[in-house]
């Protein structure tokens, strides 16, 4: 079992390599990559690749394939074990159109368990790596199959499986049912991870103790204060809340993170890329509306890491350290 069982979910634009080393440095038991489409990863294409790419040293982190063509999901199993991923997770959780309705993959395989079977059979023959499943609770709320298609998984050899309490119907409408979840703890002896609207260390609790699952999925909650997944790891442990990272070290690790993403993606993607997390970062302090409008209009690195110096030095030297509520985060990006 991954401990600690704080897990960064996959999340679309969000989860590149510099922000799961980020989130695996700030106590994640496991961290998952961003969705790659099987087919793509097998054409190499670079991008896809670049999404793909993992780092031993920084603890283990899983690949996360979509597709509904057992060869290619297998053949893409195997280029990932190659590359150094530690598990490839399935996704039949994304809700989005084009995934859906263009590919038949992510969450529209729920509605065609045979093919998911194969899918699962496919992958899990292909690699010598634990094989882990995310999924949701069904297609909608007349097919709530998640019980039985985790059975099947278990069948064909998966290892873990992860639940967003939610439908694709839903998308990200409405509230996660953290109570579903249990019906697919009883359903198979594999550990199963609860995943949605689990932003504060008492929702990670209350989402364990309304399921009964093994341990908690986090994606939005984690925009802007990778250090949550240590708080929240350490509150399941002994109930006991750690604070936030005073000012100073917030913003080293913003910084950190930013040169991280000039690095990885170049200046001109990453310069682009990073607005959001700048965004994060700041949320909640004094003046950080017009803090995050100067740096959308930055168009360098060097502006916008002296933007970040003007911004957070102030506070600093003001002893700034306020409680800032991250609950209002749209869950657009929390993907599968």
């Amino acid at each position: 079992m991954i401990d600690p069982p704080v897990i960064l979910a996959p999340m679309s634009g969000v989860t590149d390599l510099p922000f799961r080393r980020m989130a695996r440095a700030h106590g994640a038991g496991l961290v998952v990559s961003e969705m790659i489409a099987s087919w793509a990863m097998i054409r190499q294409n670079r991008q896809t690749a670049k999404m793909a790419e993992t780092d031993a040293e920084a603890g283990p982190m899983a690949v996360q394939l979509a597709g509904c063509d057992p060869d290619a999901m297998a053949e893409a199993a195997r280029m990932n074990e190659d590359r150094g991923a530690a598990l490839i997770d399935i996704n039949f959780g994304c809700p989005v159109k084009k995934v859906t309705n263009g590919q038949n993959a992510g969450s529209a395989l729920m509605r065609d368990e045979l093919l998911a079977a194969r899918l699962m059979e496919a992958t899990v023959r292909a690699v010598r790596l634990p094989v882990t499943v995310k999924m949701r609770m069904g297609w909608d709320h007349t097919s709530l199959n998640a019980p039985r298609l985790a059975r099947i998984a278990e069948a064909c050899g998966v290892r873990m499986v992860t639940v967003h309490g939610r439908t694709r119907q839903q998308f990200y409408t409405g509230t996660a049912d953290w109570e579903f979840v249990a019906q697919v703890k009883e359903a198979v002896r594999i550990p199963v991870i609860v995943n949605g609207d689990i932003v504060t260390e008492e929702n990670a609790a209350g989402a364990l103790q309304r399921s009964g699952a093994d341990g908690v999925m986090i994606g939005r909650g984690a925009y802007g204060r990778p250090w949550v997944l240590r708080q929240v790891a350490h509150y399941l442990a002994s109930g006991e809340h750690l604070p936030d990272p005073p000012l100073a070290d917030q913003k080293a690790i913003l910084l950190t993170h930013y040169r991280a993403m000039l690095e990885h993606h170049g200046e001109a993607y990453a310069v682009r890329l990073a607005r959001k997390h700048v965004s994060w970062y700041s949320k909640g302090l004094p003046g950080s509306a017009e803090f995050r409008a100067a740096v959308n209009r930055a168009e360098t690195a060097a502006e916008t890491i002296t933007l970040i110096h003007r911004f957070y030095d102030p506070l600093i030297e003001a002893g700034w350290n306020g409680e800032r509520s991250h609950a209002d985060l749209t869950p657009a990006q929390e993907a599968a």
